[in-house]
């Protein structure tokens, strides 16, 4: 039995019928109708439904009980069921809201949890811990967070917006190699890092290691296990809080130095092969790995770097090495295009005495380049570097080998520089023709910035095979 506190509403079109149930009138005809619809006036009379008159204009399913024509058919269900969706949307839009500010709610590990993770790390001879950008995330401060890492003396792989998280020369990061470091080591520690397309699905993960994910999200937490990788402990909580939790159960725990070390050297040997790389000359513009290590060798103490791109950030988010915790700003994890602009503008806000560079590619240059306007408007000095490949390599690189054509990459080694000049900032070119004066250039761009002129320096690269076979997402 089911119980009816109060009667259900059912709508319909048809005022006959309504008028038919609702009323005592019998008529001749009437002895046709099957006594079981009878139940329906009976339910009315107990109150257990209530019939209400639904006009054909407000009943969607209407139509799909008449023979209409195939565009009058198309033109009343559209435009049906655009008034009633905006209906929907708007339903309540005048009506007062609360606005006051959600209840932040952040999950911690528990006693328990960290204490099995310190025996795991305890017996642990390969340890290593990739943080992402989830961990510069309040409470814990990103110089807390630092000091802490430092005194596990884990090495460590940062991405996202945790690079420069161990400062410019940290012997415990590894820029290099995160692939082989992860097939070789026992213990892995995934501190806001999600098992996406970035690490293969989980695939770079080795099925010989012990794995600890800590993650607020639960389903990020999650992501893609059990298909190709296995959490040994799960962690629905901070990254950052719980590295700081075990940083203070592990007191005294010293990390194998032989691990750490190897770690380091074979991150310098690649380190210097792409040094190396960064002196072959490309077919008829400049090498953009050679660009990034002249940029990277003048970036001062107190820069901040906005990334917004994707091969040549790609690529510069192996050379260039951020100075300090929160100075890079990353677009996610999609490489978001377009943001540039305006994480510079904010970013020169906040820390006005820091040097704002924003790291460029000449597709995503096009979504935020008028934002000089902004700059130059309101008195904003920053410094632009687009690598201007003419095309969109990123998604070329990929494009290419898979369907043998590049339809909707190519694109043209454009004026940007004339652009921002136009818009009152200060544009330098930088070519294969005034290489030799590639420091200069750099050094003027950061000494008109300092006098308060915005700067793009339009560099025309051309195609190396640094990120071959990388994929474009």
């Amino acid at each position: 039995n089911i119980k009816v506190n109060e009667a259900v509403t059912m709508f319909g079109d048809n005022a006959a019928c309504i008028k038919k149930a609702t009323g005592n009138r019998v008529k001749n005809r009437s002895k046709y109708v099957d006594i079981k619809y009878c139940n329906i006036r009976e339910a009315i009379k107990c109150k257990l439904i209530s019939l209400l008159h639904c006009s054909s204009e407000d009943n969607l399913a209407d139509i799909m009980s008449k023979t209409l024509g195939g565009w009058f058919c198309f033109t009343l269900l559209s435009t049906r069921f655009l008034r009633n969706y905006l209906r929907n949307l708007f339903a309540g839009a005048w009506e007062a809201q609360d606005l006051s500010p959600l209840p932040v709610s952040m999950p911690e590990a528990t006693e328990a949890q960290v204490q099995q993770c310190v025996e795991l790390i305890s017996r642990a001879r390969k340890p290593v811990i990739l943080l992402g950008s989830q961990v510069t995330l309040p409470p814990i401060p990103a110089n807390k967070l630092r000091e802490a890492l430092e005194e596990l003396g884990i090495p460590c792989f940062l991405g996202g917006m945790a690079r420069g998280m161990l400062g410019k020369n940290s012997p415990l990061h590894i820029r290099q190699n995160r692939r082989e470091a992860l097939k070789e080591a026992d213990l892995v520690i995934l501190a806001g890092t999600v098992c996406d397309f970035r690490l293969s699905y989980g695939r770079t993960l080795s099925k010989h290691s012990k794995i600890i994910a800590v993650n607020r999200n639960r389903e990020q937490l999650f992501k893609n296990a059990y298909f190709h990788w296995t959490p040994n402990i799960a962690i629905k909580g901070d990254g950052a809080l719980f590295l700081v939790c075990l940083n203070q159960k592990l007191k005294g725990y010293s990390c194998p130095q032989d691990w750490v070390i190897s770690l380091k050297e074979a991150d310098q040997r690649k380190e210097k092969t792409n040094r190396e790389k960064a002196e072959e000359r490309t077919e008829q513009y400049l090498n953009p790995l050679k660009l990034l290590h002249h940029v990277d060798y003048l970036l001062p103490e107190h820069s901040l770097l906005v990334a917004d791109g994707g091969d040549f950030v790609a690529s510069a988010a192996y050379i260039i090495k951020p100075r300090g915790p929160l100075s890079w700003l990353d677009p996610g994890a999609f490489g978001t295009l377009g943001v540039g602009g305006g994480f510079a503008l904010g970013a020169k806000l906040c820390r006005p005495d820091s040097e704002v560079w924003i790291l460029y590619g000449d597709g995503s240059l096009g979504f935020s380049i008028m934002e000089f306007d902004t700059f130059v408007r309101h008195r904003i000095p920053v410094i632009a570097l687009v690598g201007n490949d003419a095309c969109w390599t990123q998604i070329s690189r990929e494009q290419v080998p898979l369907l043998g054509s590049n339809v909707a990459c190519a694109l043209d080694y454009l004026d940007y520089h004339v652009v921002v000049e136009g818009l009152g900032g200060k544009g330098l070119l930088l070519t294969r023709q005034n290489e030799d004066q590639m420091d200069d250039i750099i050094r003027t761009a950061q000494s008109k910035c300092r006098n308060g002129q915005p700067i793009l320096l339009n560099a025309l690269i051309g195609k190396t095979t640094f990120r071959e076979g990388s994929i474009a997402m």
